[in-house]
């Protein structure tokens, strides 16, 4: 099969960029019926039977090519799913969604990071290292908020450990990319989401027992949202993209993101912004740019010597 063109991967970040930017006001709408383990747990699982029903209808084998795979899709559900997701749709409950796009948006600087020493053909540059420099010190401005403008000091806290999911997901992409050379991406995701609706199932018996779940319109609509386009159609084409291409221009998803959900945070959501909080938002955006910007230059010259 040949390699997609530059215009079908430059298509497809932006409908990834789009969809998963509108995602974190649909996890703000989804709480409001269904608490966050809970949802999670539902999110996957309706993804999973589409993309197992999908698998079935294009006879695609859903067994693991090897034992490689087989532990990149473990990895892939505890990593990905359960800790990333779990983490986002617990601290939705106070962080507003704008907000928590912007923290995830250290993802693409920590795939750079440890894309650094896991990848030889991904090495950190000087630019790309000036870029995630200031992309955390726009975190460090976020922090020195005062959280009480934003809803309290839980608020505080949970931003704090949002900060856990990109890691968790940076760690997930790379090890991908070092390790998941062939690695089918439908029957991947699918059994990982499987696997994730399971445990997440049972955490939210655990610890969502006495939760009650309200089947208005808004939420159910969110949730099926987000398990069809935010996650059936998006991942399969995220690993798609990670296979043609290196981990941090995929990762560079983070760029477009929080613009697009922290402007559906306040125009159609009413959430707080305050000045540092943009001023902090927008080290980080520049900083995922700069880090871009370096990484295409890079790219064009090696271009232009090998045509050369």
């Amino acid at each position: 099969m040949s390699a997609p063109t530059p215009f079908l991967k430059a298509l497809t970040l932006g409908l990834l960029t789009f969809i998963w930017g509108t995602t974190w006001a649909a996890i703000t709408i989804s709480l409001r019926g269904f608490p966050p383990f809970t949802g999670v747990a539902l999110r996957f699982a309706i993804a999973a039977v589409l993309l197992l029903v999908y698998a079935y209808l294009k006879g695609i084998p859903l067994a693991a090519a090897n034992s490689r795979d087989r532990r990149l899709r473990i990895l892939h559900a505890l990593l990905t799913f359960c800790g990333s997701y779990g983490v986002v749709f617990w601290a939705e409950q106070w962080v507003p969604s704008g907000l928590a796009s912007v923290l995830f948006a250290t993802f693409p600087l920590l795939v750079a990071v440890l894309a650094h020493f896991v990848l030889p053909e991904e090495r950190m540059t000087a630019p790309v290292l000036a870029g995630t420099v200031l992309g955390f010190a726009g975190i460090a401005v976020i922090f020195a908020e005062d959280f009480d403008l934003l809803g309290g000091r839980m608020v505080a806290v949970a931003a704090a450990v949002m900060l856990i999911s990109p890691l968790v997901a940076a760690v997930v992409s790379v090890a991908v990319k070092r390790w998941g050379a062939g690695v089918h991406p439908v029957p991947f995701n699918a059994v990982a989401m499987a696997l994730a609706a399971g445990i997440m199932g049972g955490v939210a018996m655990a610890a969502e027992r006495h939760r009650p779940i309200v089947f208005d319109p808004g939420p159910v609509a969110a949730l099926l949202y987000m398990a069809v386009a935010g996650t059936a159609i998006t991942f399969p084409l995220y690993f798609w993209l990670l296979e043609h291409m290196e981990a941090r221009q995929v990762a560079l998803i983070g760029y477009g993101t929080p613009i697009v959900a922290l402007f559906l945070g306040v125009v159609f959501m009413n959430e707080s912004v305050t000045p540092r909080t943009l001023v902090g938002s927008a080290l980080v955006v520049v900083g995922v740019a700069v880090a871009s910007h370096a990484k295409r230059r890079r790219m064009s010259g090696d271009k232009g010597r090998m045509d050369s």
